[in-house]
């Protein structure tokens, strides 16, 4: 369960910008759209927050932020070598900030016990790497590593709760790893709780977007194949049944602009395999007979919708932490809504899994799907620095027309649209 999440000084983002999933004070949807928690401190988490902004404010990158925190946990132990550069991109329109680390911080709940880990990155090190953990809401400072540019060398402290060899995990941590991250490769096992959270809980997707392979493969059974159809058509698609068909994979089936790089790494990985085939079947009127259609033959926001029906379920089945970008994209806004009410709906989402997604759809952007502290913008200030701040801030009215209100600028988070002359 994610708590908050904060970065400081990454692309557009300069000062600390923080998303809390901390249900305010207030009383509505909070059945549907809020969920208790074991911590005492925290009564209740939110199940959704959706993100609006003008283009190039810094939504996506707020998200990028994330998959960017996940993947270095994951990989930076397993990737690379000494000395080979970190990929992260600090914010550019400041000489000062150029130059120094870009920082993330992850408040979450994992297996009854509330965690707090950051980093700080440059392009060559780590510089800050922490943990805090809070068994029965006690503060535990399990680990710290400081870089100390002057002296040339890193400061490290473990406190008394925290479990392994230190003096071996430490010395195997490479300045562009983290120690998390070797640890658990170590088999730390007081680590691995923190560490799955990322792996296993945290899940992101970008712009581009999902491939259909894994509600694809989810297909191959009886009972997949009927969840994922009983997605589809409780949002309204008319698909009377899928079939699968089992092909040998093929490199003429890549998308022909795809990069060369990627094809060859992904020939390698799928060369001789045979994957999932999915048609889509529909009625033909006034017969029992089934059109199969490919893929290509249906629309965009069908196949979309296909792509994500497979990790929708397995958030919801699993409760993940989902991360979207651009939700609405190429979806009809009923499709949109009907994603974010299976989150939403307490009887569905029985184990808590939260959706974190951008979204241009103003039309979702009312008081019967969210409550007030569900719904956040960003926008860039004079420096061209991305600034996040929730509607709550605003107090709006109960029962306020928010969309509206959104697009008459109430809220701010809207582009400037200047008049062109030809």
């Amino acid at each position: 369960m994610l708590i908050e999440f904060s970065v400081t000084n990454f692309k557009s983002i300069h000062s600390t910008q923080t998303l809390s999933l901390v249900a305010s004070p207030a009383t509505e949807l909070e059945e549907q759209n809020c969920f208790k928690t074991s911590e005492k401190g925290i009564p209740r988490l939110l199940r959704s927050i959706a993100m609006y902004g003008p283009n190039a404010s810094g939504k996506s990158n707020f998200l990028e932020a994330m998959d960017f925190m996940e993947s270095f946990v994951t990989e930076s132990s397993k990737e690379g070598q000494e000395g080979e550069p970190i990929e992260v991109k600090p914010f550019l329109f400041n000489s000062i900030s150029r130059t120094e680390p870009s920082e993330f911080e992850v408040l979450f709940l994992q297996e009854g016990i509330r965690y707090q880990y950051g980093y700080a990155v440059n392009s060559t090190r780590v510089t800050h790497e922490w943990l805090i953990a809070y068994p029965e809401g006690r503060s535990q400072r399990w680990f710290e590593r400081e870089y100390d540019t002057a002296a040339n060398k890193e400061n490290w402290y473990f406190g008394s709760k925290f479990k392994g060899h230190k003096t071996v995990l430490q010395e195997a941590t490479r300045s562009n790893a983290l120690f998390l991250s070797t640890a658990v490769q170590l088999n730390n096992e007081s680590l691995k709780p923190i560490y799955n959270w990322f792996h296993k809980k945290l899940r992101t997707i970008g712009v581009a977007g999902l491939a259909p392979s894994y509600s694809a493969s989810l297909c191959k059974t009886d009972a997949g194949r009927k969840r994922i159809l009983e997605l589809l058509n409780a949002a309204d698609l008319s698909i009377a049944d899928l079939k699968v068909e089992m092909k040998k994979f093929d490199l003429t089936d890549l998308p022909s602009d795809m990069p060369e790089p990627l094809k060859e790494v992904i020939s390698k990985e799928l060369d001789g395999k045979e994957m999932p085939e999915v048609k889509f079947m529909h009625t033909m009127a006034g017969s029992e007979e089934l059109v199969a259609l490919d893929p290509d033959d249906e629309s965009v926001g069908t196949r979309k919708l296909f792509a994500l029906a497979g990790p929708w379920l397995d958030v919801i089945d699993n409760g993940h932490v989902l991360f979207v970008d651009e939700l609405n994209n190429s979806m009809h806004p009923k499709m949109v809504r009907f994603l974010i009410g299976l989150i939403n709906n307490p009887q569905i989402n029985r184990k808590n899994a939260q959706l974190i997604f951008s979204t241009h759809d103003t039309s979702v952007l009312d008081n019967e799907l969210f409550r007030r502290d569900q719904i956040w913008f960003t926008e860039k200030d004079a420096t061209n620095a991305t600034k996040l701040y929730p509607l709550s801030d605003f107090t709006p009215r109960k029962g306020e027309a928010l969309e509206k209100g959104y697009l008459n600028g109430r809220y701010g988070a809207l582009p400037y649209i200047g008049e062109v002359r030809f």
